[in-house]
């Protein structure tokens, strides 16, 4: 009975020595051995056997990058503003024996510097800074905690700032003056489109001027050319038929409607020609009938007995003298009564001529 319960002893001290001395490593993890209180080795992932009894294996140290998430701090900015920061901290463990030995409690030691770090960065920044460049704090701070992690066996991956929290006086200001800046950019823009489009419809309206002018002139100039191609057509037809001065004359005559045409035409001028175009036409009607008739002497009422076309021949020189007499008379402010008996003079003579 006795050898059996040893042998029992026996066997249950066996499964205790072999369940202690057969240890297994998860991935990622890794394990410290201490050997009577010192250490021995570090234990990699997978199937490991130590001694029992002798050797013994602290708490799996895990390899992986973690995520702390301090709370936020109050922070003196550079310009006297307390701001609350709150940070997240990237690490990882790269040396167990450092991170087991070298250090009691990392994570409140890792907090507590970069609380101390980030109070000497924000301290030489403005707030203006501290809002637009977390990215130079970040890599401050990932800089300072790295070196003194280092001897930790624990190394800073990435340092981000989560949120910066002004006073609330501070956050009311910093709308107002973001609220400023944007109504003025908008009137500046404003006020940029205006000017843009003051510019254009000047240059707009500067074009269709030009455009307009040049128009102007050329179509004056191709009126000018085609009123000079008309003169010089009829005054080489004119020279080409060798007309008589009868012709000339009568010609005159003609245009005399033509120049009283319209309802506004209250005085036209009688240019000083039409005395000597009458002139011509009285000699050539004394010359016809001169050559036609007797040689009786003429009778003494012989301009009212003249035939229906020297009166009317008459009467007609004598309007153009009467006219160009009123012209004269209103270029000089006078009526000029000499003129006008002279040329009345000069066609008498030319009826009383003997036929």
């Amino acid at each position: 009975m006795a050898a059996l319960i040893v042998i029992a002893v026996l066997v249950l001290f066996a499964l205790v020595a072999a369940a202690r001395s057969i240890r297994v490593i998860p991935q990622a993890r890794a394990g410290v051995v201490e050997r009577l209180g010192r250490y021995s080795r570090t234990l990699e992932p997978g199937l490991t056997i130590i001694t029992p009894f002798i050797d013994r294996v602290k708490p799996l140290v895990d390899l992986r990058e973690q995520v702390v998430n301090f709370s936020p701090q109050s922070v003196i900015t550079e310009d006297n503003v307390v701001v609350g920061i709150e940070t997240v901290l990237y690490f990882t463990i790269t040396d167990p024996r450092s991170a087991t030995y070298e250090i009691a409690q990392p994570l409140q030691a890792i907090e507590q510097l970069t609380v101390t770090t980030l109070r000497n960065v924000i301290g030489g920044l403005t707030l203006e800074d501290t809002l637009t460049a977390r990215e130079n704090v970040n890599n401050e701070l990932r800089v300072v905690l790295d070196e003194a992690t280092g001897k930790w066996g624990i190394r800073i991956n990435r340092v981000e700032i989560k949120s910066v929290d002004p006073p609330p006086d501070i956050r009311t200001a910093m709308e107002k003056q973001m609220r400023a800046e944007r109504d003025r950019r908008a009137a500046i823009l404003t006020a940029e489109g205006q000017k843009q489009a003051q510019i254009l419809t000047a240059e707009g309206a500067k074009q269709a001027a030009v455009l307009t002018a040049d128009g102007d002139r050329e179509a004056a100039i191709l009126r000018a050319e085609g009123e000079a191609k008309a003169i010089d057509t009829v005054f080489s037809a004119i020279h080409e038929g060798h007309p008589t001065r009868d012709l000339l004359s009568y010609e005159y005559l003609q245009m005399l409607p033509q120049l009283a045409q319209g309802d506004a035409n209250k005085v036209f001028v009688v240019p000083s020609e039409f005395a000597a175009a009458f002139g011509g036409i009285g000699e050539a009607l004394s010359q016809r009938l001169a050559g036609a008739d007797a040689p009786s002497p003429p009778a003494p009422a012989a301009p009212q007995a003249l035939s229906s076309p020297q009166a009317g021949a008459s009467k007609q020189a004598g309007a153009s003298q009467q006219a160009g007499a009123s012209q004269q008379a209103g270029a000089s402010g006078q009526p000029s009564s000499t003129d006008s008996g002279a040329a009345a003079n000069r066609g008498r003579k030319a009826a009383d001529r003997p036929r």
